[in-house]
Parts: structure tokens; C-alpha cells; sequence
């Protein structure tokens, strides 16, 4: 019997988007099972590919280009922002002040400033409320580039004002938010891809920092300047997911009263898959890397869980696999022989692993 196999994949970072990762996976499985229903969904969880993915979801969607904005290294980089109906606004941190973006690591300088910079272009434009996708960020600023460019000051302890990047944080003596734009109408809702406090081992600079090229001392001093905007905005730093992108979502939690929600849920929601999967016979995910972040808010341990919420069996392929997955699963670098082919070439690879999916699931008929 032919079988309704939902393809709803995250992007492979800095490999393939998250649309040409899911159409590698079902032109592999239509190979060996052509009379299957294959529904393409690929998925996003705030970080890189939420505006594509939400986009695809809504035909009413309208991408709007910003021009150059401030990037996360202080060059220009071309900004853009989703209109959607109803007045909703999507704005996409990794876009515009992601870590692909950055000319070479500077984890004490880099800057969500852009970010601040798109948003004003959104509000300038009339929208009723804003979501903002979280992830892939290059800084650990706590979001304050992005909201000194929407009006917020700060100062060091002379009263002078504060340079860019987190590495300055730690020498914060107050914010004046008397210029602060105040948020939309409707509000600011979050998509964080982390559950991750702000501050603490399991927080925005010790956990992932060092991806963004911090040593030991860098993360000290990125630690320091976090808690110290956590002593001088207040609020509550230990909040699930305060710590997404570098901090971002502290900062617009306590300076614009915006709400935090699992970015991954609100795209499965957005791009139907939430409903869809109950009528799926099999699901097949994936993303670059499975390891034990993967269950944390990402696109991969999210649907897992929605999977097995719904008892459908589900796949996970993925460049490659540092934990366990629950069910099935497969790595393209043992299938490649090596990380490097599996990242210089994965389609290919992508195809193979969904031709063996295809095979082990077979057994289900």
C-alpha cells in the first residue's frame, strides 16, 4: 500500500537549505517508492531558514528588503524582513547578524545591531506585532546592538557610552531607555532555538560562545558582561531560553515585554505540519549535526517528540550523529566515508540515506 510520508527537514548549515535538503530526501525515496505520497515541509526553529520556511507556509507572505544594514562584524549586509496578513511582521536574527556573515571570529565585538536596524524598518512600516526568529547568531551582546538601534543608550561607569559587542557589557553602569521605540501593538513574540538561561554553565557564553570563536578568557569576560545586564535590567536570567542567540532574548524579554516560545513549535504550527502529521505514515527529519543539543528546541528533537506524540515512526538523517536517536537513523558522513565529502557534496548523499529509509520502512507495509 502506498504510504504518506511527510519530508520535513531543518537546514544543513553552511551545506544546503532546508527546501533543497527535503527535495534531495524525497527525490531518494520516490526512487525506490514512486507510488508513495511525499509532502515536502522543511522546517525552521528561529534560527537560519525561518523566514523561507514560514514563507513557503503562507502565499500571502511578501518578503521586504531593507537595503544595507549594520552586520554582525560592522559591514553593510543587505537586511530583509516577512509582511504577512493581518499585520504581522517576521524578522529573521541570522539573516542579518548571523555567524555566516562575519569575515572571521570576534566573539568580544560582534554586534546584533542589524537586527535593530530591520525591526525599525518593520515598525516604520506599520505592523501590528513581530515575530523574531532566534539562532545562528554571531554575537553574545544580550541583544542590546539591537536595541541601541532602536533607541536604548548605555553607559559605562563614567557615564560614557558603551562601545558594540558583548565584550563591552561587563563595564555597563546604566540604560537610558528614553529614546527606546516602544514595541508593536500586538506585541513581540520570540522564536528561540535553545532552552538555555542566560548566564550560568549551561548559559549563552559557556555553552555557545565558543562557536562563535570565544577561548576561555573571551567567555569570562562574555559571562561577566551578561550578568552584569542581567544586575542592571533585571528580570529573571535563569528563564528557559533567555539565553537564545547569544542573549537576544533576554534583552527584548526585559526591554520590550516580548514572550519567549520554542521557534521549532511555532514553525510546525505555521507550516501545518503539527496537524499533518497525523495522517503520516512515516516522517523523515534531519539537520547537520544530531548531537545532544539536538533536544534542547532544535527542529530535530522537537519533531521527535511531536512524532512520537502522534505513534508515527520517524528517520533521522543527518550529516552526521554524535547521540543517539530515537528510531532510525543514519549519518551521511559514514555514508560518504568522510565529514568533508558529506559537506562538499551531500545531495547526492542525502539521496542514498533516503533510498535506505526507504528500504527499512518498507518492512512497515
Amino acid at each position: 500500500m502506498p504510504k504518506h510520508v511527510v519530508v520535513a527537514p531543518d537546514s544543513f548549515k553552511g551545506s544546503l537549505a532546508a527546501h533543497e535538503v527535503a527535495a534531495a530526501i524525497a527525490r531518494g525515496w520516490r526512487s525506490v517508492r514512486p507510488d508513495d505520497v511525499v509532502t515536502l515541509l522543511p522546517q525552521a526553529d528561529g534560527g537560519e531558514g525561518t523566514l523561507e520556511a514560514i514563507a513557503a507556509a503562507i502565499p500571502d507572505a511578501v518578503l521586504q528588503t531593507v537595503g544595507p544594514v549594520t552586520g554582525p562584524d560592522g559591514r553593510a549586509t543587505q537586511g530583509a524582513w516577512l509582511e504577512l496578513p493581518d499585520g504581522i511582521g517576521v524578522v529573521e536574527l541570522a539573516q542579518c547578524s548571523g555567524l555566516p556573515l562575519m569575515a572571521g571570529p570576534d566573539p568580544l565585538g560582534a554586534t546584533t545591531r542589524g537586527l535593530g536596524e530591520v525591526i525599525r524598518h518593520a515598525l516604520d512600516h506599520g505592523i501590528d506585532s513581530l515575530v523574531i526568529g532566534l539562532g545562528g547568531s554571531a554575537s553574545t551582546d544580550g541583544g542590546v546592538g539591537a536595541l541601541r538601534a532602536l533607541g536604548l543608550e548605555l553607559f559605562d561607569e563614567d557615564d560614557a557610552p558603551l562601545a558594540d559587542g558583548g565584550g563591552a557589557i561587563a563595564r555597563l553602569g546604566r540604560v537610558d531607555t528614553g529614546s527606546l521605540l516602544p514595541p508593536p501593538p500586538g506585541g513581540v513574540t520570540l522564536l528561540a532555538d535553545v532552552t538555555a538561561p542566560l548566564v550560568g554553565p549551561q548559559g549563552a557564553a559557556a555553552v555557545f560562545a565558543p562557536q562563535k570563536g570565544a577561548g576561555v578568557a573571551e567567555i569570562r569576560t562574555l559571562e561577566a558582561g551578561l550578568a552584569r545586564l542581567a544586575a542592571v535590567l533585571g528580570g529573571d536570567p535563569d528563564r528557559p531560553g533567555a539565553g537564545a542567540a547569544g542573549g537576544t532574548a533576554y534583552g527584548f524579554v526585559e526591554a520590550w515585554g516580548a514572550r519567549i516560545e520554542p521557534g521549532a513549535r511555532h514553525v510546525q504550527r505555521v507550516t501545518g505540519l503539527t496537524e499533518l502529521i497525523r495522517s503520516a505514515d512515516v516522517v523523515l527529519t534531519g539537520e547537520g549535526r544530531f548531537d545532544t543539543t539536538s533536544s534542547t528546541g532544535k527542529v530535530v528533537g522537537e519533531l521527535l517528540g511531536l512524532a512520537a506524540q502522534n505513534h508515527v515512526p520517524v528517520g533521522v538523517i543527518a550529516g552526521q550523529i554524535a547521540a543517539e536517536a530515537e528510531g532510525w537513523s543514519i549519518s551521511l558522513a559514514d555514508l560518504a566515508g568522510s565529514v568533508a565529502v558529506a559537506i562538499a557534496d551531500p545531495a547526492p548523499q542525502l539521496e542514498r540515506a533516503a533510498r535506505e529509509a526507504a528500504l527499512h520502512f518498507a518492512v512497515l507495509d
